[in-house]
């Protein structure tokens, strides 16, 4: 299987770095980024490689040659007019494999390539996108899926005022069945996000969101650039690889992320408690998962819909957003154990191992997300948080009191040691 590398970019936004070599060609911690891509899909076993090259191009050739260096095998497809991030993959067509990953040339990764084909591969998907959280979704392009993973919408930036959507970013990596290809016109300059990409959803092709925490950065502007050189040189690049176990805080969402004023069955109802992105961000900083696990018996009780209770959360996510913070996911149980009410919704009137204090949802996120459970923490405004961390097995659970401005923050500050 092959993996083909966009490089063709000419780096505008980033020449300050270096305008002397192509993009691709910049080096972080001392080596190309495109090079640590080779060595990236290299150490899962994918060898073949195919580099769409424009703008200052013979540069990459010099640098890789055929890639026997390197242990690979490198060809390259040398644009003569710039043909976008999608109009050079029609041109090399012929040599693609049946699913094929693709990289931006600018962009510092480290993600376990072999979950990622998994999940490509269990839904037979014509394309899929790796999407996830970050702390701009009001200037990233946002994809919308439904709950079997399946894009529904694409919408790109700029965003209208008043923008609702939950945090899933497109991160521009994707793996590609040559389907695709028909929705290329040769020839022609065309993108993939903007061109090729919500043309096969019109056509009904079958497009999934792959969502990961892992570390997926451009390099496209200076002060990004600096950064992912920050990040790969504390490691931080390489611990987020779902190959390693990560450490995650759980969080109750009312009363400690939002203000608990009874149950929230309408988006109108969500609150922040002030100061909490600070307490998202500094759980970030110190290398841990953000992770909600919540009650959510609005479900049972009939009082909204899971699509009402998904615009709930994405109302959450956006003030989040504003703020600059974000979390990892969002685990949440519709249950209620008590029966016997003439408007509630039967089929979620049961008891079942999701409903803290129950450990069900820490265990599921868990699988997910390759977390480490004894070096987790739960965090929560009641008993049934705390017990259901106790539950799961985590290092520690902690009750903090119900939308207290600061004492997330001031919690997190005692139990995340350096």
């Amino acid at each position: 299987m092959k993996v083909v590398i966009i490089a063709g970019g000419q780096g505008t936004r980033i020449a300050s770095v270096n305008s002397e070599i192509p993009k691709a060609m910049i080096p972080v911690c001392g080596k190309p980024v495109i090079e640590h891509q080779v060595e990236l899909a290299k150490r899962y076993g994918y060898t073949e490689f195919i580099f769409l090259i424009g703008y200052l191009g013979e540069n990459i050739v010099q640098h890789f040659g055929n890639g026997e260096r390197w242990g690979v095998k490198i060809s390259y497809y040398h644009e003569q007019k710039p043909l976008g991030t999608a109009g050079a993959l029609a041109e090399v067509a012929d040599i693609l494999s049946d699913d094929f990953f693709v990289f931006y040339g600018d962009t510092v990764m480290d993600i376990d390539m072999e979950r990622m084909m998994t999940f490509h591969r269990q839904h037979q998907a014509d394309a899929t996108l790796f999407i996830h959280p970050n702390d701009h979704p009001y200037d990233s392009d946002i994809v919308e899926i439904d709950h079997d993973c399946r894009v529904t919408h694409f919408l790109h930036k700029p965003h209208p005022e008043g923008f609702v959507s939950n945090n899933m970013v497109n991160a521009a990596l994707f793996i590609f069945n040559k389907r695709i290809i028909s929705s290329i016109e040769r020839g022609v300059k065309s993108h993939i996000e903007k061109d090729v990409l919500p043309t096969c959803l019109k056509k009904g092709m079958g497009l999934y969101g792959y969502i990961s925490s892992e570390y997926v950065k451009d390099m496209g502007t200076p002060d990004r650039y600096y950064q992912v050189c920050q990040d790969w040189e504390s490691g931080r690049v390489h611990s987020m690889n779902y190959e390693h176990p990560r450490k995650a805080v759980f969080l109750d969402r009312d009363g400690v992320i939002n203000v608990d004023e009874g149950l929230v069955y309408k988006p109108e109802k969500i609150k922040l408690i002030e100061g909490v992105e600070n307490a998202l961000n500094y759980i970030h900083e110190k290398g841990y998962l953000a992770v909600i696990v919540t009650n959510q018996s609005v479900i049972a009780r009939n009082l909204c819909t899971f699509e009402e209770l998904d615009k709930i959360n994405a109302t959450l996510e956006t003030l989040l957003g504003k703020k600059h913070a974000y979390i990892d996911g969002i685990y949440q149980c519709p249950h209620h154990p008590d029966s016997g009410y003439p408007e509630e919704r039967k089929e979620f009137k049961i008891k079942c191992n999701c409903r803290k204090p129950a450990p069900g949802l820490l265990l599921q996120a868990a699988k997910d997300m390759n977390i480490e459970l004894s070096e987790s923490f739960m965090i929560g405004d009641r008993l049934s948080d705390v017990q259901a961390g106790e539950n799961a097995g985590v290092k520690q659970s902690v009750m903090i009191p119900t939308n207290e401005s600061g004492a997330l923050l001031e919690t997190l500050k005692k139990i995340l040691l350096p």
